[in-house]
């Protein structure tokens, strides 16, 4: 459960982040939100997929990090094993919490109180001693900052996605090194045989908007699964 506040520097002055990567700290995911003005960093590193939301139904994209729930193929004794870390994980413990009340309200930054990272011992301080703002919390301030607008471009270009039915089911059978298979459900590609009939006005539109890039980034980012399947083989030998 999480147990979010708006940070206050009052009520959460002696508060510090744990950093680093780990199960321990809640890292050990099968797969986290993306936003096509990250699929640039995402593809070079992971598969993007596209999932329902639970709760609303609604479509999102996702960087795969695994092949079953809880399993996090890029978690290493040392840290986090890939030259780029999802905006997403980089940004938790902090959430940028937006509608309420009143909807043309400002954004402000919260905390989840209840999550791992967040202790009163050890980790990066989030105010110094004259209760001024830590260069550690300034960048998770721009870095929320930069998902809040990348997440609302994202809820165009899945909207786009669907109106011109570029989403497609995807299912991966998958038989490992050491004789295991695992079939993975739930997750959407882009749909290539539609994506390569689509006119020129379609596509010049989608252009515009900043969509068309992002598409063939997560068309391309497919390669990415050979090489999560060769991290579990690996896995599995070490063990």
């Amino acid at each position: 459960m999480s147990q979010y506040q708006v940070l206050d520097r009052d009520k959460h002055r002696e508060l510090r982040i744990k950093t680093g990567y780990g199960a321990a700290l809640g890292d050990a995911v099968m797969y986290v939100m993306t936003y096509p003005m990250e699929f640039r960093d995402i593809q070079s590193c992971y598969p993007i997929l596209f999932t329902k939301d639970p709760n609303t139904g609604g479509f999102f994209a996702a960087a795969v990090l695994g092949f079953e729930a809880n399993q996090n193929l890029f978690l290493h004794d040392n840290g986090w094993d890939a030259s780029y870390i999802p905006a997403l994980v980089q940004r938790q413990p902090f959430l940028l919490a937006t509608g309420g009340e009143d909807a043309n309200a400002a954004p402000v930054v919260s905390l989840d109180l209840d999550h791992p990272r967040v202790s009163d011992r050890e980790g990066e301080a989030l105010f110094d001693s004259q209760g001024g703002t830590t260069e550690f919390l300034h960048r998770k301030v721009a870095l929320l900052d930069k998902l809040h607008h990348g997440l609302q471009h994202g809820k165009g270009f899945v909207d786009a996605l669907l109106r011109h039915e570029l989403l497609e089911k995807i299912t991966l059978d998958i038989a490992f090194n050491d004789g295991d298979k695992r079939t993975v459900e739930g997750f959407y590609s882009i749909a290539e045989e539609r994506l390569y009939q689509l006119k020129g006005n379609v596509l010049e539109s989608l252009n515009e908007a900043g969509y068309l890039q992002p598409v063939f980034m997560a068309v391309a980012s497919l390669s990415r699964v050979r090489d999560i399947i060769e991290r579990r083989n690996r896995l599995r030998v070490q063990a």
